[in-house]
């Protein structure tokens, strides 16, 4: 089974990465990684089959969202047709991180890597079991935007996932882990969200528990003025209710002077507000605090062409190219420009 399973591991990248650098990554390190991702099953009362994901971090040890673990009262780990007993868990409910503790579960840790350590456009790859088929999905993406919270940074990527990828992993390039795939907003341009390895430290100080299902609220699913500040652009973003993100972004500037994201998420409202002045005062304070901010430079690439403002347009193709030259193109369609802009 195990020889079959790996064999089927390779067909499922092969055909799943849209990405020629992801493609290029060792074998070795891709293997690792996919193995170390788990599913999460259990009966629920109605006796129908919860699932969910988890990734492999130390001897017998899986983390997985605490989310996973609501729906029933006998959870397992499988991989394959391999089974292994659920014998206790540690909780953090609020962060939606529990550390399940299995036995005789042959599977190494999988390697750590850090979200602290993550760049605005750099690559990552979603393994998890979306839609809970039997063999991880892979699905490469970019980190849009990281955000400091509690020792770590929530992660928001292009990297996609479906339900049954809760609690599956998000890994760098290197196939280190970063994140735990745990929630995305609905509709057609959602967003993905990772929570940071960091918070394994903590997790592992949480007390033994042996009862199930878990209960508990986590972050994301409060009220929505009682979620994180970064997390309530979210929604005004998706239903482009200009208005509302400009409350939410502007309070966030408040609050936090020095996070250039904010910055940028009042840049965007005053854009789609018309009020262009004012977005670019935003957008600049954004670049201003962070220089590898490359949403923040389109944003402004769009505004010099409004002003036809050559000079500018130029300038920031420029900065551009420095920073990641495959978003030229992007810049070009944007401003207006056929392949560079003189």
């Amino acid at each position: 089974m195990k020889r079959f399973f790996k064999f089927f591991v390779f067909i499922s990248l092969g055909f799943s990465f849209y990405s020629s650098n992801v493609l290029a990554l060792n074998k070795d390190q891709l293997m690792n990684s996919f193995l170390s991702v788990v599913m999460i099953r259990g009966y629920n009362e109605a006796g129908g089959l919860a699932f969910g994901s988890g990734v492999v971090v130390g001897d017998n040890q899986v983390v997985t969202n605490c989310h996973v673990l609501r729906r029933t009262k006998q959870p397992w780990v499988s991989q394959g047709e391999d089974t292994y007993s659920v014998t206790s868990v540690k909780a953090d409910r609020w962060h939606d991180l529990c550390l399940v503790t299995t036995f005789g579960m042959p599977h190494k840790s999988v390697p750590m890597g850090k979200s602290t350590d993550l760049k605005k456009g750099q690559e990552v790859i979603a393994i998890g079991h979306s839609n809970g088929v039997p063999a991880p999905l892979t699905s490469a993406g970019v980190v849009k935007s990281t955000y400091d919270l509690d020792q770590g940074k929530v992660i928001l990527s292009s990297a996609q996932f479906r339900m049954g990828a809760s609690g599956s992993g998000l890994f760098d390039t290197e196939g280190r882990l970063v994140g735990i795939n745990t929630f995305k907003t609905s509709g057609r341009n959602s967003f993905y969200y990772a929570l940071p390895v960091e918070w394994l430290n903590s997790l592992k100080n949480k007390p033994i528990e042996t009862n199930f299902p878990i209960t508990g609220v986590a972050l994301w699913e409060e009220e929505e003025d009682k979620k994180p500040i970064f997390l309530q652009v979210a929604i005004p973003t998706i239903k482009e209710d200009w208005k509302k993100l400009f409350d939410v972004a502007n309070e966030w500037t408040k609050k936090e002077k020095n996070n250039a994201e904010a910055w940028f998420e009042l840049g965007f409202a005053n854009e789609h507000l018309n009020n262009l002045s004012e977005a670019e005062k935003a957008y600049r304070q954004s670049t201003k605090l962070d220089n590898q901010n490359t949403d923040a430079l389109l944003r402004l690439g769009i505004i010099a062409k409004t002003k036809e403002d050559k000079n500018e347009i130029k300038n920031i193709q420029e900065q551009i190219s420095k920073i990641n030259p495959e978003l030229l193109e992007e810049y070009y369609q944007l401003v207006g420009c056929s392949k560079t802009c003189e």
